[in-house]
């Protein structure tokens, strides 16, 4: 998958900005606050529905702005479908060209993808995958479950067509369960979103299982490479309830009158959650800042490995501000691992990153001042 071309109006410091990246390794350099940023906030926002850095309506949209566009056109892989529905390593037939834009004013948005209308945002992000590495994101180690669990469901989104019904389901009744709920409400219409809840939570839960097993080689293996010091790793799912002794059925039927006490539902996949275990460290609480960057990484790029065997292409690759948040040994395994892939990587910087002017290999390079990109 690779971006030929991004335009944005009323991005944060850009009026009208537009780039057209090589195919290979992009760089973007520029002063602190100069924008480099927000160009991959862009690609983030049509790949995720929201930036990295927050809320649409918290400071994405330029002052004095109403609303703000990006328009993204891309190469996509067309592979052949096996019987089965999995997609072989390395089938890719031939490629597409897509074109995708949004319109976001904070609170509400419009969205076109190859020339028809969109009706949810998440077919939008289901078109374009984008992996980004900032530096938020060892929250995905030291951070929230809810960060996790929205790693697992972006994963499966893009590599599961009937996952993101599913995920609807689940959330729908989910929401009407809590509303019964909160107004103190049993009987049999609690009943009835409870075997539903049921219904799409068991299968939700063991699909991100799944999921999760088959990540989990992958990522040791880039542990191996681009961490080697941190030792054997594991990844373990929690589903949310006990699922080795209940159904979530009988869970929501237990907890039931906490819940109607509560005013909210206190199991399922909702509140599920995975865990790194690393060999010699007692939890994800002992790694070091620095160490929880890069076990994040490795995790971001196990994920983009995955997606590339079972959809015959890497997603794209966005690395912001990778000199600060690497130091020059990491910072080399990791473009050296990607240049062996053959993603299309951006990587922002005040300067050109040491371990990329190292890098023998052609690079596109933009600098951003003054509210202009300029393609050096």
């Amino acid at each position: 998958m690779q971006v030929t071309r991004l335009d944005a109006r009323g991005l944060r410091r850009f009026a009208d900005v537009r780039i057209e990246p090589g195919s290979g390794l992009n760089l973007i350099t520029g002063d602190n606050g100069a924008g480099k940023t927000s160009l991959l906030e862009a690609l983030h926002l049509m790949a995720y529905g929201r930036s990295f850095r927050g809320r649409v309506r918290d400071g994405l949209i330029r002052a004095g702005d109403t609303s703000l566009q990006v328009f993204v056109e891309w190469q996509e892989a067309v592979v052949r479908e096996p019987a089965d529905g999995r997609v072989a390593d390395g089938a890719a037939a031939w490629s597409r060209t897509r074109k995708a834009g949004l319109s976001h004013r904070g609170s509400d948005w419009s969205g076109r993808l190859d020339g028809e209308d969109v009706g949810h945002l998440g077919e939008l992000c289901a078109a374009l995958a984008v992996v980004s590495f900032e530096p938020g994101s060892h929250a995905l180690v030291t951070g929230p479950s809810e960060v996790r669990r929205r790693y697992l469901d972006w994963g499966l989104f893009h590599v599961e067509q009937n996952f993101l019904p599913l995920w609807r389901r689940y959330a729908r009744a989910l929401k009407q369960r809590n509303a019964l709920l909160k107004s103190r409400t049993g009987g049999k219409q609690l009943d009835a979103w409870d075997h539903e809840l049921a219904d799409a939570g068991e299968p939700l839960s063991q699909r991100r299982q799944h999921y999760l097993d088959a990540l989990e080689p992958g990522f040791r293996e880039l542990i191996d490479r681009l961490a080697p010091s941190l030792g054997q790793v594991h990844l373990s799912y929690a589903p949310g309830w006990r699922r080795d002794e209940l159904s979530l059925a009988d869970a929501l039927l237990l907890a039931r009158d906490r819940d109607l006490l509560a005013g909210f539902t206190s199991v399922g996949p909702h509140r599920a959650d995975w865990r790194i275990a690393i060999a010699g460290l007692p939890g994800r609480e002992a790694l070091s800042r620095g160490q929880a960057k890069l076990v994040a990484l490795c995790a971001l790029l196990a994920q983009a490995q995955d997606y590339a065997r079972q959809r015959g292409e890497w997603p794209v690759v966005a690395l912001d501000d990778l000199a600060s948040e690497l130091d020059r040994h990491h910072q080399q395994r990791v473009l050296d691992y990607l240049l062996e892939t053959g993603a299309q990587v951006f990587v922002t910087g005040t300067d050109i990153p040491v371990a990329v002017a190292a890098a023998n290999v052609p690079i596109t390079m933009f600098h951003v001042e003054h509210g202009l990109v300029t393609r050096i």
